[in-house]
């Protein structure tokens, strides 16, 4: 970790026009919540399907490429991030520093949001609300790292991701029972049923293999985006 670079990422993350990108998100999941609350009361299956299909299903994936891709991917585009690679900094510390102020703006802005949705529609019910907000911790961390790592590897990064995120996180394995065990959305719901003991919640993948596998994939990602950075030359070409 380097403190100045994670200070002036954090700095461009958390402006004006970007912060807007990382709130709209939680803001309507929390507001979905509180207006399902005071129209149905307490629900269960309500919460957990509002869990599934819109905090982890679409609001992580999205804000994961946000935060992922936006602590590195405009850097490169616009080549400032020559003058970053110009300091005595290992490219292998920039890529874990910008990894970890990902990571944490997912764990703010999706997994604490996530809690509150939850807990507004179950309270402490079934461990719902904790559970999806332990997927959405580990699923947040690594879905941070993959899109660091598109940022790195694309100059279409954004353009992937999306695809990546509504097409094989969103569908493919979504519906397709073999490809689950690739997803990193299915992951985290394993994570959340593993803490939830709601009749209404189960998942396919076990969690004996959804958590090596976020793992392998996390340091996997990291490793592979130090690696390119280090193939990055001063004059802006790969």
């Amino acid at each position: 970790m380097n403190p100045v670079v994670a200070g002036i990422t954090y700095r461009a993350m958390l402006g004006r026009k970007r912060i807007w990108l990382l709130v709209l998100l939680p803001l309507a999941l929390i507001a979905m919540a509180a207006l399902l609350r005071a129209i149905d009361g307490p629900d269960e299956h309500t919460a957990v399907i509002l869990m599934k299909t819109f905090a982890v299903g679409t609001m992580l994936p999205l804000l994961g490429l946000i935060a992922g891709t936006g602590v590195i991917a405009p850097e490169i585009e616009d080549g400032t991030i020559i003058h970053l690679l110009a300091k005595p900094i290992s490219r292998p510390v920039i890529a874990v520093t910008k990894f970890a102020v990902a990571a944490s703006l997912l764990i703010v802005f999706a997994a604490v949001p996530t809690f509150v949705a939850a807990y507004l529609l179950t309270g402490q019910e079934s461990g719902v609300a904790y559970g999806f907000t332990l997927g959405a911790v580990f699923g947040g961390v690594a879905y941070a790292a993959v899109f660091l790592l598109l940022g790195v590897v694309t100059r279409h990064a954004v353009t992937v991701g999306v695809i990546y995120a509504l097409v094989w996180e969103g569908v493919v394995g979504g519906y397709v029972p073999g490809a689950r065990k690739l997803s990193i959305q299915q992951w985290a719901q394993s994570v959340a049923d593993h803490f939830s003991t709601s009749p209404f919640f189960f998942t396919d993948v076990t969690l004996g293999f959804a958590i090596p596998a976020m793992v392998v994939v996390t340091v996997g990602a990291l490793l592979w985006a130090g690696h390119r950075l280090r193939g990055l030359s001063l004059t802006g070409d790969d």
